[in-house]
C-alpha cells in the first residue's frame, strides 16, 4: 500500500506551493474493524479518554486511564480543574459517583452523548502512582467508585503502583525516567512494569506476545480534514500518527487510540510517547491500529485566528477551552477523533 500525499485545493495548494511546505498524507483507508474501539490516555490524555468513552459509548468498549479522574469533573472551569480535579483538598472534592452518574443520565437524555446503558459492557483498566504529586490518587479512586457503580464484577481493574510519579510506566522507551519522577516526556522505568500491555490485554483479552515495532510502519497524517474549523482554535496539531502493522493492510483490523498527556505532543517532546509509550510493540503481533492524535499548545491569540484559545501546555480539553460542549459529541476535540475512526473503518484501496 501506498500512502499517497495529499492534494491540496485552491489558495491552500497556492500557499503550500509557494512556502514549500508539504502537507501531511491522508489518513489511510484500511477498512478497519471499528465496532469495538478502545482507548487510553494519560492525566489530560486520561480525561478524554473517559470522555471519549461516554461521549461515544455505543463505539468505544473499553478504556484505559492512568493518572485522571471522572467525566465532566471540572464542570467546565479552570479553577475546579486544577483544585477538584488534580489535588483536592477539604471541599474541593471530585464528583461522587452519584452526582458523576446524573450528569451522564442529563446528556444522554438531552442526545448530547450516547445512551448510558452502552457503558455497562464496557472493559476499564484504571492507573495511580503513589508518588504522584500531579494528579492525586484520590481523585483516581473517585473514578473507580464511580465504575464499580456501573460496570459488571471483574470488568473493572484499579492499578496502584507504589513509588510511581506521574508518568506512562514502560519497557520500550530506550531513555526512561526515573519511575518516582514527574518531568517530561512522562515516560517512567518501573522495573518491568509495561502500563501498556497490561492495559491491552485487559481491554481486549489474551494477546499474543509482544514483539518488534518494524512489523508496522507508523504513518504521519494531516488531522485538519477532521477538524470543523481551523485546526489552531481546536489546539489540535495540523499532524496526527497513526501506527500500521503489516497485517492490518489488508484490513479488519482493531482500532485502539491512545491519548496523550500534557506536555507530551510530538511538538513538545518529538515522538517519544508514540515511541515509547509501549502500544506498538503489543499492536504488530496483534492486528492493532493504534491511533495517536495530537494537540498543539496554544497562547492565547495565534496566526490565522481571531479566537483566544489558553492552552500552553498542549493539554487535551476536559475542562471547556475549546467551549461548553467539549465533553459531549459536539465537542471539537471528540468529534475529530471520531472522524478519524471512522476513516480507517473506510474500506481499503486496492
Amino acid at each position: 500500500m501506498k500512502f499517497l500525499p495529499l492534494r491540496p485545493a485552491g489558495a491552500l495548494a497556492l500557499l503550500l506551493a509557494a512556502t514549500g511546505v508539504q502537507a501531511a498524507p491522508p489518513l489511510p483507508s484500511l477498512g478497519a474493524n471499528v465496532a469495538g474501539v478502545t482507548v487510553s490516555g494519560i492525566s489530560s490524555g486520561g480525561y478524554m479518554a473517559v470522555q471519549f468513552e461516554v461521549a461515544y459509548s455505543s463505539l468505544v468498549r473499553g478504556a484505559g486511564v492512568l493518572a485522571a479522574g471522572p467525566y465532566y469533573c471540572a464542570e467546565g472551569a479552570v479553577g475546579r480543574a486544577l483544585a477538584n480535579c488534580m489535588e483536592p483538598t477539604g471541599k474541593d472534592a471530585p464528583p461522587a459517583p452519584v452526582d458523576t452518574l446524573k450528569t451522564i443520565e442529563k446528556l444522554a437524555t438531552a442526545g448530547k452523548i450516547d445512551p448510558v446503558k452502552n457503558l455497562r459492557d464496557d472493559r476499564v483498566w484504571l492507573f495511580s502512582g503513589s508518588a504522584d504529586k500531579t494528579v492525586a490518587p484520590a481523585v483516581v479512586d473517585t473514578l473507580a467508585a464511580f465504575y464499580r457503580e456501573v460496570l459488571p464484577e471483574g470488568a473493572l481493574r484499579y492499578v496502584k503502583l507504589a513509588d510511581a510519579g506521574h508518568a506512562m510506566p514502560s519497557v520500550a522507551d530506550t531513555l526512561p525516567n526515573a519511575c518516582n519522577t514527574s518531568n517530561p516526556p512522562f515516560i517512567n522505568r518501573c522495573q518491568d512494569f509495561d502500563a501498556a500491555g497490561q492495559l491491552l490485554t485487559h481491554l481486549l483479552g489474551p494477546l499474543q506476545p509482544s514483539t518488534t515495532a518494524s512489523d508496522g510502519e507508523l504513518v504521519a497524517f494531516d488531522q485538519r480534514p477532521f477538524i470543523d474549523g481551523s485546526a489552531a482554535d481546536a489546539s489540535l496539531a495540523e499532524e496526527g500518527y497513526a501506527f500500521v502493522p503489516k497485517t492490518c493492510q489488508a484490513g479488519g483490523c482493531r482500532v485502539h487510540v491512545a491519548f496523550h498527556g500534557c506536555r507530551q505532543n510530538v511538538g513538545e517532546v518529538g515522538r517519544r510517547f508514540i515511541e515509547g509509550a509501549g502500544y506498538n510493540h503489543w499492536a504488530a503481533s496483534n492486528r492493532l491500529i493504534v491511533l495517536y492524535p495530537q494537540t498543539a499548545t496554544r497562547n492565547g491569540f495565534a496566526f490565522g485566528s481571531s479566537k483566544w484559545v489558553l492552552n500552553p501546555k498542549g493539554c487535551w480539553d476536559w475542562w471547556g477551552y475549546t467551549g461548553a460542549d467539549y465533553h459531549t459529541r459536539d465537542g471539537v476535540q471528540p468529534r475529530a477523533v471520531k472522524a478519524m475512526i471512522d476513516a480507517l473503518g473506510k474500506a481499503a484501496k486496492r
